[in-house]
Order: structure tokens, then sequence, then C-alpha cells
């Protein structure tokens, strides 16, 4: 590349480390990229550091020795993703969201990608400390989540199907209960799609009773794979607890009542917000 003038260099290396979250960069890679002196990369990671921790992007990990480099991991502040999902609260209150059974319409939320680059940074920050080979969700609404949330990890994804695909090849799978209808369904996953014994995220768009996120957890059994967290955009709070599934989840929205009658819903921001 072209020898770049400091502030042209500060600007592509942001984008560069943005483009590359979780990625361990070597200081080499950036010397040899711009032409400059690990010395004047250093200082220039460290205004870059600075100002991601300021304004809360993120987080720039230094590892040092031979093998080290720069890590950049998205981050979202509590207060920040607070503050977004209240916003998003007010909006699933309105009367026309009231679908028959109790559920809100989010399909038009779930598909804003500004909405969804923030989401995906929400759960990126709330699993931080989780280590997490891939994100699983099941198909469809749950897919969008799944992919920010990826993003913002530098993670594969997998999409559990309700049937097997010819093109998947051979495939797992199971019967479950579904918590709200208590009817038996069936899932199914490509038996290529996970690793033995990886480390899986769970994200899914809305969990009633939690009987289709159990059934993925079933599934994971069979890969010998472990459950490394389980996120939900939204959950039901017109549930007894002793009725839920799962009790170790993170929500970001939780939908307290409903009355269909005067299509009202009452919506707050969700559990990761009561948690320190």
């Amino acid at each position: 590349m072209k020898k770049f003038k400091r502030s042209s260099r500060l600007v592509e290396m942001t984008q560069y480390l943005l483009a590359r979250p979780h990625t361990l960069i070597s200081l080499t890679t950036f010397a040899e990229r711009y032409q400059s002196a690990k010395s004047s990369i250093s200082e220039d990671l460290a205004i870059i550091k600075e100002v991601f921790e300021e304004e809360g992007i993120g987080q720039l990990h230094t590892l040092a020795g031979a093998a080290g480099g720069v890590m950049f991991k998205p981050m979202m502040p509590k207060e920040t993703s607070l503050s977004i999902m209240q916003k998003v609260c007010e909006d699933l209150q309105q009367p026309d969201r009231v679908l028959p059974g109790g559920y809100l319409y989010m399909t038009d939320l779930l598909g804003h990608p500004e909405l969804l680059a923030d989401v995906g940074k929400m759960f990126a920050t709330a699993f931080a400390d989780r280590q997490v080979d891939l994100v699983m969700t099941v198909e469809t609404k749950g897919i969008p989540l799944a992919y920010a949330t990826a993003a913002c990890m530098n993670i594969p994804v997998v999409i559990v199907r309700r049937d097997n695909k010819v093109t998947e090849g051979s495939a797992v799978s199971i019967n479950y209960v579904s918590g709200s209808t208590k009817r038996i369904q069936t899932m199914s996953l490509a038996r290529r799609a996970l690793k033995e014994q990886s480390r899986v995220l769970i994200v899914d768009d809305f969990m009633k009773v939690g009987g289709t996120i159990q059934g993925m957890i079933d599934l994971l059994h069979e890969f010998n794979a472990t459950v490394a967290g389980v996120g939900v955009f939204a959950e039901s709070g017109e549930v007894e607890n002793d009725e839920r599934l799962l009790t170790d989840y993170v929500s970001l929205a939780k939908l307290t009542s409903v009355d269909l009658k005067m299509k009202q819903a009452e919506v707050v921001p969700g559990n990761y917000f009561s948690v320190d």
C-alpha cells in the first residue's frame, strides 16, 4: 500500500479493526501495510483504543510477545443498550402490534439493519466472557439476530431447520414439545453443520415457555456440544416461573401483559438490564 499521512492512517486503521472483530492482528501486519515503524503504529493504536473506550465502541486488547498483536472486541455500554431498548419497548407497545395469542408483531424491527447491529453488539457484550464457537438459531425469524450477533463475535452461524433439507445431506432430527402449544414438533440439523464439543450461543427472537430453545439444547446434546449461553430479543412475562423451561438466559425486552380486547401491551426492558 502507499504510505499514508498519520491522519489518514488512523482512519484506515480504525476501519480495518472494525471490519475484523475478535481477530488478532500483529503489529507487523500494520507496519507493513502502512510502511511505518512499529513504534508509530503503537502510538496510533493507543489513540484508537482511547477513542473506542470513551465512545463505547468496544475494547482494543493488546497481547504482548512474538505472537502478540491487537484484537478489537465490539462492546456496548449497558446504559447505551438500555436507552435503545427503552425506545424499542415504546414502539412495541403500539396497539397495532398486538397479535392473537398474546404475541407482538416484531418482523419490521428485526429487519432494520441499525437495530440489528445494536442488538448483535448487546448480545456480544452480554456473552463476552463466554467462550463461544458459533451462534445457533431456528428458522426463520431468529436468523437476522443470529447473524448480527455472529458478525460482532466473528464466528459462524448454524440454522436449525423445521424439516430436513435434501441439499444439506444427512441430518440429526429430534422431536420436541412446543412450550406454548404443547404440540410435538420436529427440528433437524445437518451432521456437517456442527463439530462435536462445540460451544454454542443460542439466539432467538421470542421466548414464551422456552420449548423451542429447549429443543435446540436437546439437539446440541446429540452433537456432544455445550450451550455457552441463551439470548432472546423478547420474552413473555405472562408465564409462571414453574412453567418456564429455562432459567439461565438473557432477554433484552419483556412482554409483561397483553390485553387482546383493548389491543394494549406492556413491554419493559428485559432481564439483561436487571443484572449487574
